[in-house]
């Protein structure tokens, strides 16, 4: 699978040319023997297509500075050098987006120049480096994995509305719009719990509450486990479902804390909260 999903490399083909003319992306195409699979020279927004199209269904090394790598990876290492009024664009907030939702980060690394500075110290530049949010060999940690088998268990457990806020969240990160993501983050979470009580048997008058409450306490067997604090009858115990609820609905911004992580957060948690209790009630039904 491509290290990278679409919207990264087609966000990473748009930055790119932003900052580069008609005839540099040409001589690109020349050094990547890009020519050989089909280039349009209509324009840069025909190039953008087919670089993209290139790197998404056949992602061929290409020679690069660090030696031969997929398209798709020197595209994104390119799209990353993006000059600051770049950095301005729709197109660099959905390459971040994408990047996040790959499992990755721009840090900031000092880079020599291989100059020297008028104080007579070698020259560097900031510049943004990739990095894995995670181990590249953590199970099951491929969020856009955790995503589609999240959506293919939403369709088969019949759970149409908690897939919608599902996507509305996906849709919105992908924009950049952090609190419209993590609004809808917060309605799936609440959504597919209280459907999985209503169909194990909650028939009380309750609210969301009430329904986790069921599902720990009233259920046989209990859905959510004690033994795994994710539920507790004494709400002083740690609880990770109410704290996990908790968690999704802060009140106000936070010193220090970004939007953008934030949101990241939430996501990838969000997720993979999702695929544990999903696959957990796929099990029950088919019991």
């Amino acid at each position: 699978m491509n290290t990278f999903n679409r919207l990264t490399i087609v966000a990473a083909v748009e930055v790119i040319a932003d900052f580069n003319s008609t005839s540099e992306m040409g001589v690109l195409e020349v050094q990547w023997n890009l020519d050989q699979h089909g280039i349009s020279s209509n324009g840069k927004s025909a190039r953008v297509r087919d670089w993209a199209r290139i790197a998404a269904n056949l992602n061929p090394q290409v020679l690069t500075e660090m030696g031969q790598v997929p398209l798709a990876r020197a595209l994104v290492e390119m799209a990353i050098l993006a000059p600051s009024n770049t950095q301005q664009n729709p197109e660099w907030k959905k390459l971040l987006a994408g990047l996040r939702f790959d499992g990755f980060e721009l840090v900031d690394a000092k880079m020599p120049t291989g100059r020297i500075d008028v104080f007579g110290e070698p020259d560097v530049e900031t510049r943004y480096e990739l990095r894995r949010m995670l181990p590249q060999d953590v199970p099951e940690a491929d969020f856009r994995e955790a995503a589609s088998e999240v959506e293919i268990l939403l369709d088969q457990l019949s759970l149409p509305v908690a897939k919608g806020h599902l996507q509305q969240a996906l849709s919105a990160f992908q924009r950049g719009e952090w609190s419209s993501a993590n609004g809808e983050l917060r309605n799936f979470y609440e959504n597919y719990l209280n459907e999985i009580a209503d169909d194990l048997g909650f028939s009380g008058s309750g609210g969301s509450k009430e329904r986790r409450d069921f599902l720990g306490d009233g259920a046989t067997p209990p859905f959510l486990l004690a033994d795994y604090n994710e539920w507790n009858a004494n709400i002083q115990k740690p609880q990770y479902v109410q704290g996990l609820m908790s968690r999704m609905h802060p009140h106000g911004g936070h010193p220090g804390l970004s939007e953008e992580e934030d949101a990241t957060f939430r996501l990838q948690i969000s997720l993979i909260t999702a695929r544990l209790f999903l696959r957990r009630f796929q099990k029950r039904k088919t019991v």
